[in-house]
């Protein structure tokens, strides 16, 4: 500080302060420099996490109207499946319900069949064979 400044201790007490102040000044300056640039960084890193988040709500929103319609889609199958499922029972019902009296028909046929021929013969043998 004398070799620089030459004077009182008060008026050397000034110049090193002001020296100090001069030196600090630029020191806050340049803090006030990175300061702001890091804030602007992470301005910055904001609008692109903002960029970010919009697109994948936007992503989210497709996806969820894509399961509403496959929901729908979905239960519409259901409600059709369980339409062709009861007509399909009901065909099963009649198609056994018919085999049944279908072969209680034929029983019957072979029983008839087996009736008249052997009227035939208790006819042959009363009537004899020319008739």
């Amino acid at each position: 500080i004398n070799a620089e400044y030459m004077g009182t201790p008060s008026e050397c007490l000034f110049f090193f302060a002001y020296r100090l102040m001069s030196a600090t000044g630029a020191t806050l300056q340049n803090t006030n420099n990175e300061l702001v640039k890091c804030i602007e960084e992470l301005k910055e890193k904001r609008e692109e996490a903002h960029r970010l988040i919009l697109k994948d709500e936007e992503e989210k929103a497709r996806i969820v109207s894509e399961i509403q319609l496959l929901t729908d889609r979905l239960n519409k199958l259901d409600e059709g499946l369980s339409r062709k499922y009861a007509a399909r029972a009901e065909y099963d019902k009649a198609i056994g319900e018919t085999e049944n009296a279908f072969s209680k028909i034929l029983e019957s046929s072979k029983t008839l069949l087996h009736v008249l021929k052997r009227e035939c013969v208790s006819i042959k043998k009363k009537t004899g064979p020319e008739v």
